[in-house]
């Protein structure tokens, strides 16, 4: 009859971990170029809301910077213009994509350099309250491309 007990234990916490809901904001995907400290970097990310409700993110902070901004590329008349964004809409059961040239993370005021192999932490923070942690790995280009 001992053999039966470890195995049942292993098969409760098997279930149990696997019917652990997955939370509704997920950041997948997050990158940063190199940067020399005391300039700006920039980071790239996306973010998951399999919930039932829209999401708004409010704010981004990370250690490595003095602030974060996000920022919103646009084209108008042949000229590429970036603008400051003080929220964006992640819809529900969609996702919200910072990339280049569209929404993307100003790390102002870098307070270390960024190289090649370092991952940065991020936590973004939703009007909910919600708060996500996320880490953008810092390379040459978007991971896997």
């Amino acid at each position: 009859m001992k053999p039966i007990f470890p195995a049942l234990v292993a098969v409760l916490a098997a279930t149990s971990a696997a019917a652990a809901p997955r939370p509704a904001l997920e950041v997948t995907g997050g990158w940063s170029r190199p940067a020399v400290a005391g300039t700006n970097g920039v980071g790239y990310l996306t973010i998951v809301n399999r919930g039932a409700r829209p999401q708004t993110l409010v704010a981004v902070e990370t250690p490595v910077a003095r602030k974060v901004e996000m920022h919103a590329m646009s084209m108008a008349g042949g000229v590429m213009s970036m603008a400051e964004v003080k929220a964006v809409a992640v819809p529900a059961g969609g996702k919200a994509v910072f990339g280049p040239g569209g929404y993307h993370l100003m790390l102002l005021d870098l307070k270390r350099p960024l190289k090649v192999g370092d991952r940065v932490p991020a936590r973004l923070a939703f009007a909910d309250g919600a708060k996500v942690a996320a880490t953008l790995a810092v390379g040459l280009g978007r991971p896997g491309a």
